[in-house]
Order: C-alpha cells, then sequence, then structure tokens
C-alpha cells in the first residue's frame, strides 16, 4: 500500500470514528424536582442561581423548580415523593415525623431562626422588646406554626401566653390588614417578606420596624434543604451531587450578590430588583455560621431547637435530634 492509500485509509477511519462520536447519545441527567415552598425569592436563591449558571448541570442534574405552598406542606409532598427535594425547616420535619413521616434536613440556609414580629414605628410607642408589646394585636394564618411559636416565645420571655392577641386570619387579609392598621403586628421574614413590607410601608409614608425572636431566646434552626429518607437510602450520591450543586449557587450569590440578582430576575421578570437584592443580601447573612463550612447544622442547637418545638406543639412522642438532620452529604 503506497503512502497516499494509507493516508486516505487513516482519514477514513477517522471520519468513522467521529461519526460514531457524533451518533453517541449524551448521559441522561437524572430528573431532580424542587420545591421552593413559596414564590420565587432571595431566600432560595442558591438553588436559582445555580440552576442559571448550570451547577446542576455539570453535576448530572436536570433541575425543575416548582413554587411552593408553605414549608409544612413542602415538606409533607416531599415524605409522599412529589419531590425530592424543597426549602423546609426544622418545625415542618419535626412534625411530618412525629405524623409518621421520613423527612430530614441535608443542609441549613438559614442558620438562625429568620422570622421577626413587625410593626409600624409610632411616636411614643417604642417596641424594643416582648414587654412592649402587651395587648397588640397579632394576626396569623389558622394553621401557621405561629399560633404555637409566639406564646413558647413569649413564656420562654418571662411573660404569659396571652400577652399578645392572636387572630386567626386567612393569609391572604393578613398584609392588608396589617398596613391599613387593623392589626398591630405582622409575621416578617428576613430573605422573603420582610424587604416587601418595608418597601410596602414606605410607599405610605411609613416606617416598618422588627422584632426578632432570634434577639430574645428563640436560639433556633431556620430554613434548609430537606429529602425523604427514601431518596436517601436510595441514592445517596445523587443527594450529594445536588447538595454540593445548591451550596455552589449559595457561595456564588454570596460572593456576588448583585451578579445573583441579575441571574435570578432573568428567568423571573416580575421580581423587583431592589427587592430581591435585599433578600439575597438578608440571607447571605443568614447563611454566615463561623467557623462551619456552608450548609452545616450543629448538634447542640439542632437540640435546642428539639426541646423549643417539643414545648411549644406539646408534643407527646419526642423526635431525637438526630433523626431531624444529617451533615453527611455537605461534608
Amino acid at each position: 500500500m503506497t503512502q497516499a492509500l494509507r493516508r486516505r485509509a487513516r482519514q477514513a477511519l477517522l471520519t468513522l470514528a467521529l461519526l460514531g462520536l457524533a451518533a453517541t447519545p449524551a448521559l441522561a441527567l437524572d430528573k431532580v424536582r424542587f420545591n421552593l415552598a413559596w414564590l420565587p425569592q432571595g431566600s432560595t436563591g442558591g438553588v436559582l442561581v445555580a440552576q442559571a449558571k448550570g451547577f446542576y448541570e455539570a453535576a448530572g442534574i436536570e433541575l425543575v423548580v416548582q413554587r411552593g405552598y408553605g414549608g409544612q406542606r413542602t415538606v409533607n409532598e416531599i415524605d409522599q415523593g412529589l419531590f425530592e427535594f424543597g426549602y423546609g425547616d426544622p418545625i415542618s420535619v419535626m412534625l411530618n415525623r412525629s405524623q409518621g413521616g421520613k423527612t430530614t434536613m441535608v443542609g441549613a440556609i438559614n442558620t438562625r431562626w429568620p422570622a421577626a414580629l413587625c410593626y409600624m414605628e409610632k411616636p411614643g410607642r417604642p417596641l424594643r422588646t416582648p414587654a412592649d408589646l402587651k395587648g397588640l394585636s397579632l394576626g396569623g394564618g389558622m394553621a401557621s406554626p405561629l399560633q404555637n411559636i409566639v406564646p413558647a416565645w413569649l413564656q420562654a420571655n418571662g411573660l404569659p401566653a396571652d400577652h399578645v392577641k392572636l387572630l386567626r386570619l386567612d393569609p391572604a387579609v393578613i398584609n392588608p390588614s396589617f398596613l391599613q392598621g387593623k392589626i398591630d403586628l405582622a409575621e416578617c421574614w428576613e430573605g422573603a417578606n420582610k424587604p416587601l413590607l418595608e418597601q410596602l410601608a414606605k410607599r405610605n409614608g411609613m416606617t416598618l420596624g422588627a422584632l426578632r425572636y432570634r434577639d430574645f431566646k428563640l436560639d433556633i434552626y431556620g430554613n434548609g434543604l430537606v429529602a425523604s429518607e427514601k431518596l436517601i437510602a436510595g441514592n445517596p450520591a445523587l443527594v450529594k451531587r445536588f447538595v454540593q450543586a445548591t451550596y455552589r449557587g449559595y457561595e456564588f450569590m454570596r460572593q456576588q450578590p448583585e451578579q445573583a440578582v441579575e441571574l435570578i430576575a432573568a428567568g423571573n421578570k416580575l421580581l423587583d430588583k431592589a427587592i430581591l437584592l435585599q433578600q439575597v443580601r438578608e440571607t447571605n447573612e443568614l447563611l454566615n455560621e463561623p467557623g462551619q463550612k456552608l450548609g452545616t447544622m450543629n448538634a447542640d442547637r439542632m437540640q435546642a431547637t428539639r426541646n423549643f418545638v417539643n414545648k411549644a406543639f406539646k408534643a407527646t412522642s419526642a423526635v431525637p435530634s438526630t433523626e431531624i438532620y444529617t451533615n453527611r452529604f455537605v461534608e
């Protein structure tokens, strides 16, 4: 065989090899459903950033994000297999497990409880401690954990459970009732509705104030990533890939908050960027746990969380704190 023939033969073999590679389908991505627990916002921004940056695809995951309807419902839907992961909290996990469910937190986002009691600043009415709230009205949903948390929190501060007038309202009317002055207090969440309430108050010539639970004897964990025990046992590698990709998103959001806002807003055109940026900054503050890797949960704080929840909800069968969470996927 001449040199020219050998060269043409090699070229033909190379062409066939390239055609074969082109015909080979790419490896299928694992489809994963994530429940936001509410609408897209700063608190779940790390998930949205990781999706926009392609972190999940790089981890072999096709992420489908869906809005949710509250933390407790989100956790229950994860337990039922409707979602692989979701944005939940230890209270919802404990309530789920107390009813026979099998959900677990696999990473922390809010390392401190992000909620507060918001009020409108008024001359001559300083609200600086829980004692100052005497006789004020607070609106909460019919099945909101607030109905249990607030009395227990008041008692932890040496005040009677009825120090605040708890009203059961349709969630849709709580914010309007608050802004119109029909109720004195509304629960607000950093990284979520607190920046929105601040903007609405400002538009109406008012100033929003907030009394954070965690500043007054409520040292418990807030929201994080939740999965089912079934998924953890059946596909721990997928859980690890999802968790690691998610915290890449939160780390990006922490390092570049303005760019994170642009990425999130690009996929959610109705979001107000100014509100979103404040949500992102508040979430970044809650992410910080000095000396610990992003997402890690501390055993002592989780035990304190368990103890508070058991008292607040008058649990008849205690859920061990070791069943509420695991750090194996953030390590």
